[in-house]
């Protein structure tokens, strides 16, 4: 059986394997939250583990109060990973009072003549609580939106927490924390322990690719500033529900909005008046419009609605409760010295019209209501059949 000294070996080797693959990784993209501390971990869990197979060795008595730094600055720095990587506020101030005192007694403990063996029993425990508390966290049922990898890690991690915490409380209770032999509690333990090592490594940078990747896919689909669909997610989204009302022979109405001299807030208040403008009228018509109908931004002060479900009554009723929602909004830059008021153009799309073709006459309709005035609701023309 592998003893444990050639174990710290292999997990010295591994976590520095994993940690310089970490490096390269953050030097290639934005990393998320939380993965420079956990590549810090990484580090000095390996350099700890490395002194810890060395040390017999080297036979330098104060290696033996510097291992016990390593260990509790390597979980420090895991710990404030997990809490940085799913925005856990005020941690440190939890996490660095018991890592301080933690350290302290495993650095009393050589001192005052403890054996190796009881000392690594200590931080065998201290390292089970922190992997079934960071199980706890990952596997809690009230996680927003957890993945099935966060699951796979929380498992992961509960099992080692009660492999190490098993060994660590039987050895204590039997007084047989010798290291230097090898029974199948430790065997398990060890197993566990590079399990642990294996999983965590790979999944905390999976959890990291994850979120970048999510956060390229809102990139791609989101306007920057109003968190509202952009132009093409917008026509893709509306196209789909176009073509799921027209297999399903129910109406959806397609609406045209302009806020109307929006030039002129920006040139008289400034770009930051601007996008207050854009922020509130997102923020308005999220509160009267209904969950599944489709708002974008097609680019500037312009957006596009998709209705489905919506004959021309409904949509124009709805258009004129937008509309006179729009007006009572109040910007706090501007004071009281600027009313927003929006232009709407309204169709509802034909049977054998195509999205760009119902966009068109929607556009034509907001541009009569600019010319009729601005703030007010206009009806588009009808489909002009062929002769």
């Amino acid at each position: 059986m592998i003893d444990i000294h050639t174990f710290m070996l292999a997990l010295g080797i591994g976590n520095i394997s994993f940690a310089l693959l970490m490096v390269a990784y953050i030097r290639d993209t934005d990393p998320s939250p939380g993965l420079r501390f956990w590549t810090a971990a990484r580090l000095v869990a390996g350099a700890t583990q490395l002194l810890a197979y060395a040390r017999p060795q080297l036979g330098i008595p104060a290696l033996a109060l510097l291992e016990p730094v390593g260990w509790f600055t390597g979980w420090a720095l895991e710990v404030a990973a997990y809490c940085t990587f799913f925005e856990i506020r005020n941690w440190k101030r939890v996490v660095l009072p018991i890592a301080g005192l933690a350290l302290l007694a495993a650095c009393a403990m050589p001192l005052a003549g403890a054996e190796y063996g009881e000392l690594m029993g200590v931080i065998a425990c201290v390292f089970a609580l922190s992997s079934l508390s960071s199980a706890c966290v990952l596997l809690h049922p009230r996680l927003k939106n957890p993945s099935l990898l966060q699951r796979l890690i929380g498992l992961n991690n509960g099992v080692f927490g009660v492999a190490i915490a098993s060994w660590a409380i039987g050895a204590f209770v039997r007084g047989e924390l010798n290291l230097t032999e090898t029974d199948v509690s430790q065997m398990a333990g060890y197993v566990s322990g590079y399990m642990l090592m294996i999983v965590n490594g790979f999944g905390f940078l999976l959890m990291s690719k994850q979120r970048n990747d999510a956060v390229m896919r809102r990139l791609a689909t989101l306007d920057d500033l109003t968190g509202l669909l952009n132009r093409r997610a917008f026509l893709a989204r509306a196209n789909e529900a176009r073509l799921l009302a027209l297999r399903l022979r129910q109406p959806i109405a397609l609406l045209m909005i302009d806020i109307d001299h929006f030039k002129r807030l920006n040139d008289r208040f400034g770009h930051a008046s601007g996008d207050e403008a854009l922020l509130r009228f997102a923020g308005t018509a999220a509160t009267v419009l209904r969950e599944h109908d489709v708002l974008g931004r097609m680019g500037g002060e312009e957006f596009a609605l998709a209705m489905p479900g919506t004959v021309l009554e409904g949509a124009l009723q709805a258009a004129e409760r937008l509309r006179q929602a729009t007006m009572a909004i109040c910007l706090a830059s501007c004071c009281d010295s600027y009313q927003m008021t929006v232009s709407i153009g309204v169709v509802v799309i034909e049977a054998n019209e195509d999205l760009p073709a119902a966009l068109a006459r929607a556009d034509r309709a907001l541009y009569q209501a600019k010319r009729n005035g601005r703030n007010r609701v206009e009806l588009g023309e009808a489909v002009r059949c062929a002769a």
